[in-house]
């Protein structure tokens, strides 16, 4: 498959993932843009056929691990221009709750949550990528689903966040 095919095939659920995991709407486009350079770049290895998607989405968490690693290296810049005004509207009321109670889960969590619901990762997929048992997978995304559904009632969870992070 071709790059453009990759491209016009998963660059939303790349981007969607990574804006989960960053937190902002523009770094997730820079990000999104680097994992489909990377892709042009290293094209010239073929992959396994059905196996483009897990490729993308290895390189999009190396991507982020890496950026992550280097912020906690140097303070990011404050932005003046930007200035984030929620809206009233239910919805955005429910997407802010949302990205919070994501923000909450522990990393690897998340991370195993959003390959499964926004990339559509096998968990033998995400368990490849994310270097995890598939019995470790199924149940960090049960937990990620647990206390998501918890948070997004209002109400935590405490007894499943103990002991793991």
């Amino acid at each position: 498959m071709q790059a453009g095919e990759l491209f016009q095939r998963h660059h939303l659920s790349v981007f969607r993932y990574l804006k989960r995991m960053t937190g902002s709407r523009e770094r997730a486009e820079e990000l999104t843009q680097e994992v489909f350079l990377r892709v042009v770049r290293t094209r010239s290895r073929d992959t396994a056929a059905g196996r483009e998607r897990a490729w993308l989405f290895t390189i999009a968490r190396n991507l982020f691990l890496n950026v992550r690693r280097d912020a906690g290296r140097r303070p990011e810049a404050l932005r003046l221009d930007e200035t984030r005004v929620p809206g009233i509207a239910d919805v955005v009321a429910e997407r802010i709750g949302l990205e919070q109670a994501l923000a909450k889960l522990p990393v690897t969590d998340r991370e195993v949550f959003l390959l499964r619901e926004l990339g559509g990762l096998g968990y033998d997929e995400i368990s490849g990528i994310c270097a995890l048992t598939q019995d470790a997978v199924r149940s960090r995304i049960y937990r990620a689903r647990l206390e998501l559904r918890e948070a997004l009632r209002g109400t935590s969870v405490p007894s499943l966040r103990e002991g793991r992070r």
